[in-house]
């Protein structure tokens, strides 16, 4: 549905620019501080699917036209050169007999000097022009996987969640390493191709009917490659589909590799591997076979053009109709034009491996975004973050998680969301972000509806500190500032400190400039959520959203970054998936979520008085135990504000009711949990 009508824009959601702000080509506001060090990809694809593969490229290939003019040029003249080659010969050939009869020996000479003068030219020519024409289709490579890679930035959750990414890799590699290789290819076949008609030119001149004799194969190739042609498209692609299918199963062996040694499923996964890779090998090898026939066919056909030349032309020079020297010419000449013949094989089985690869390329550049900008977005600058859901729908497919949610947040409010498990917390909260679209109803910022805003300026404005943070394979220090990358080594050092990770970052190797692993696993559970946390606070958004993101991080420090985030929540409008008792205290207000809907709103106090299925949903998450609520009945009269500053203190003093002990939850007491 389109976005909803909603009045009551506030002065603070559109507002001048701030001064360290940029704007981006189209004038719109961008908060994100980043300088651009690389260009946007020189030209896209044709957008039209009806059009050949080839021609959908042609756009990107015409960015690159005066390197790949200047390498066709090269490469043409290189082979005109070449067709004169054997004309000369005979020439040279043909005057060997006036120079030893007559002694006539500069006209003979001269020919020579002009061949060797021909040789080393075409050598020149043929280096550059090879060398413009390999640089082209590098270059058309690197702008392709441009081309991708911005598009797969565009691309919605949606699509992420359908697709493996060893598929993803292996289109963005292999597939367009196949469609370079054929391109690089490509232009030396077209001259080959010139060479054909050329020379067959001066075989026409030379005798037509030794001509016709040297074309006798030429029919019998043509079937034969065509026919190659067919059989190789379909193997071609089940070829790159199962190079994708082992980089899949590579990828999640390695990133998978924790759950694997846990549960020692080791010769599984290699058996997996296996498998892959003999249904790999079976159509490679199923290609092998199929070129290993036609290509020597195609080859020996050729040859049969050869023999007829020799033959018949050997017995005009036994007529005297012939020179000796035009016969050489002739047979070089023929094996001129059978050239692009014996090439034809090698080049279709590379030309449908490029197609097959090609479209599976375009089936990733095919996809749109489930989410865009608007036409004409309006700039969120410095909301108060107020949030309001309308009658939201939402479904994965055809399994519906939101039933109509309402709901209302006020600006720099704290609430908590509880549920059970697939109630709809963490997709609440991504809808919030316009990760994915809502079905029906509305989202609003500050009276906006969020599908007015472009994304990216949402984004900075919606912080998201998820249940497993995402480290990248960088510093530390990088990491924390990720999202304000120009941040200074004071805000990122705060930032850490208020995350409570300072003190751990010291004690690595190399402090803040200490490389973390891929995804971080270098560091404990606890560590990663500190610096996922610390990057949501260096960005300092209005809206933050915690997705149950202390679940991994030990009661103690959990306590001391409770502290932290008492005193920053009080100037941000901030949504906790909650299933700890000690999170859900450091709201103001708690919403529970049951069935998709919003069952009830109110205080901890209020729902665990009122509410019975609030109390359920506490013990199955086993966040909150009987023995726990019991020891925690605050005074009637305490207010939520008290309650919180108790629950602050009480953490600090070592009886957070998460701890474990005696009588306490933990490993020593009822329900407990052993902590990282």
């Amino acid at each position: 549905m389109p976005p909803c009508e909603c009045p009551g824009l506030s002065s603070a959601t559109l507002r001048d620019t701030p001064p360290d702000s940029v704007h981006s080509e189209d004038g719109h506001y961008e908060p994100v501080n980043v300088t651009r060090r690389y260009d946007d990809p020189r030209a896209d694809i044709n957008r039209d699917q009806s059009k050949n593969w080839f021609l959908r490229l042609v756009p990107i290939l015409l960015v690159n036209r005066w390197p790949f003019s200047i390498g066709i040029g090269l490469m043409v003249l290189t082979m005109i050169m070449g067709v004169s080659v054997p004309a000369l010969t005979a020439e040279l050939i043909n005057a060997i007999t006036p120079a030893v009869v007559d002694g006539e020996t500069g006209y003979f000479f001269m020919l020579g000097g002009i061949l060797v003068g021909i040789s080393v030219i075409q050598f020149f020519f043929g280096f550059f022009g090879s060398y413009q024409l390999s640089r082209v289709s590098n270059m058309l490579e690197a702008d392709l996987r441009s081309v991708i890679y911005n598009h797969l930035v565009t691309l919605s959750f949606s699509f992420y969640d359908k697709i493996q990414t060893g598929q993803v890799i292996s289109r963005a590699n292999s597939d367009i390493k196949a469609i370079q290789m054929f391109l690089m290819m490509a232009p030396m076949m077209l001259t080959s191709i010139l060479t054909f008609f050329l020379a067959l030119t001066y075989m026409l001149t030379m005798s037509w009917e030794l001509t016709l004799a040297s074309m006798v194969s030429v029919p019998l190739v043509y079937v034969v490659s065509m026919k190659l042609r067919s059989v190789m498209f379909p193997l071609s692609w089940l070829t790159q589909a199962r190079q994708a299918d082992v980089a899949v199963i590579v990828d999640e062996n390695i990133n998978g590799q924790r759950i694997v040694k846990a549960f020692a499923q080791e010769a599984m996964q290699m058996n997996l591997l296996a498998r892959a890779a003999r249904k790999l090998q079976w159509v490679q090898v199923k290609s092998v076979e199929i070129s290993a026939i036609y290509n020597p066919l195609i080859e020996s056909l050729s040859v049969i053009g050869q023999v007829v030349v020799w033959v018949y032309g050997g017995w005009l020079v036994m007529q005297g109709e012939l020179q000796i020297g035009t016969l050489v010419a002739f047979n070089m000449y023929a094996m001129m034009i059978q050239m692009p013949f014996r090439f034809l094989g090698m080049l279709l089985a590379m030309e449908q491996r490029a197609k097959a690869s090609a479209g599976r390329v375009f089936e990733i550049l095919d996809e749109n975004p489930a989410v865009t900008d608007p036409d004409d977005p309006v700039d969120l600058v410095d909301p108060r973050g107020e949030i309001r859901f309308e009658d939201v729908h939402f479904a994965y497919g055809d399994e519906a998680i939101l039933k109509g949610v309402n709901l209302n947040v006020d600006a720099g409010e704290t609430v908590a969301i509880v549920g059970a498990t697939g109630s709809g917390k963490s997709t609440l909260v991504r809808l919030l972000a316009r990760f994915y679209e809502v079905g029906e109803g509305f989202i609003t910022i500050d009276g906006v509806d969020i599908r007015q805003l472009r994304t990216k300026n949402l984004h900075y404005h919606v912080g998201q500190v998820l249940d497993e943070p995402f480290l990248f394979s960088i510093s530390i220090r990088e990491n924390i500032a990720y999202g304000k990358p120009d941040a200074t080594m004071d805000e990122i050092i705060a930032a850490a400190t208020a995350a409570n990770a300072h003190e751990f970052i010291l004690e690595t190797n190399d402090g803040y400039d200490t490389v973390v692993g891929e995804r971080g696993y270098t560091l404990s559970g606890g560590q990663r959520q500190r610096l996922g946390i610390a990057r949501a606070l260096l960005v300092n958004p209005p809206i933050l959203v915690l997705d149950d993101a202390t679940s991994a991080i030990d009661v103690r420090i959990e306590a001391q970054i409770h502290d932290a985030l008492l005193a920053l929540m009080s100037f941000r409008t901030t949504v906790l998936i909650a299933h700890r008792l000690s999170t859900i205290n450091l709201a103001d207000r708690v919403i529970l979520l049951d069935d998709g809907q919003v069952l009830a709103t109110g205080t901890h106090t209020e729902l665990l008085a009122n509410i019975p299925r609030y109390s359920e949903i506490l013990q199955q998450q086993t966040v909150a135990h009987q023995p726990v609520v019991e020891s925690e009945q605050e005074p009637e009269d305490e207010s939520d504000v008290q309650h919180r500053a108790r629950l602050a203190a009480m953490m600090r003093d070592g009886h957070n009711n998460d701890r474990g002990g005696p009588g306490g939850p933990g490993p020593g007491g009822p329900g407990g949990g052993m902590s990282r």
